[in-house]
């Protein structure tokens, strides 16, 4: 008999804020966080180049089926909520969605034109899929065909400018109390990141708080100007759902 908790899926693309909304809810006393549980499978079907792609091979599962039957079994360290911080890329099309069905879900964006700012900084080549907003809608649509009410859509952006009172909207969709913990974080690694940390968290693990939101035009090289085009529409129609909006 599966434990009673709430399992938070947290659906977002890289470069979403994502790590630093994981440290906010793994600040909670009641929450254990588990950090792209999917990506090693993801690396190793697709054969893609990332940072340590052979070293987080070797030490993470590659069966998808065996980690969501893990996901969904006890929540870890007697907690009753187990926050998963998903990248929407790693669910690939052979990857069935029935086993999300009890879980709560929310959903992560950033505008694209700063995504693939940040994102070009770590790797060179850059494909729609790699930014996960297609993945991200299939996920949505999912979650809405299960009924009941309307996942929440956090924008980084608003979350970057108002912490306190995006959180609090964030918590209430989920049916989960607001904790002032979440505000606040001590600097540092987690035994909870995954060994990619080192290659891609380097701003978070200085980080003890959500760094204020600075105004700052993001700009999109020519090259990736289709790329951005199309991420656009995709992003539009969360953006239109999100939080507050």
């Amino acid at each position: 008999m599966k434990d009673v908790g709430d399992r938070i899926a947290l659906w977002s693309g890289p470069r979403n804020l994502s790590t630093a909304l994981m440290r906010s809810w793994g600040s909670r006393p009641d929450t254990a966080v588990s950090d792209e549980p999917f990506y090693a499978y993801y690396l190793n079907k697709t054969g893609i180049e990332h940072p340590g792609r052979a070293e987080i091979i070797a030490q993470y599962d590659t069966d998808w089926r065996k980690v969501a039957s893990r996901l969904n079994g006890p929540i870890p360290n007697g907690k009753s909520i187990w926050y998963q911080k998903h990248m929407t890329h790693h669910i690939l099309p052979e990857m069935t969605l029935d086993w999300l069905a009890e879980f709560k879900h929310a959903f992560l964006i950033r505008n694209p034109a700063e995504v693939l700012a940040s994102y070009t900084r770590v790797r060179e080549s850059v494909s729609l899929d790699d930014l996960g907003l297609p993945q991200q809608i299939r996920l949505y649509e999912y979650v809405m065909s299960l009924g009941g009410n309307p996942p929440p859509v956090l924008d980084s952006r608003d979350l970057r400018r108002d912490p306190r009172h995006s959180l609090e909207l964030l918590c209430a969709a989920l049916e989960i109390p607001f904790m002032e913990q979440m505000l606040s974080w001590r600097a540092g690694p987690r035994e909870s990141d995954g060994i990619w940390s080192k290659y891609w968290y380097a701003s978070v693990a200085e980080s003890t708080g959500f760094k204020p939101y600075e105004e700052v035009e993001a700009r999109v090289d020519p090259a990736l100007e289709d790329i951005h085009g199309e991420a656009m529409n995709y992003y539009d129609r969360l953006h239109a759902a999100r939080l507050g909006g």
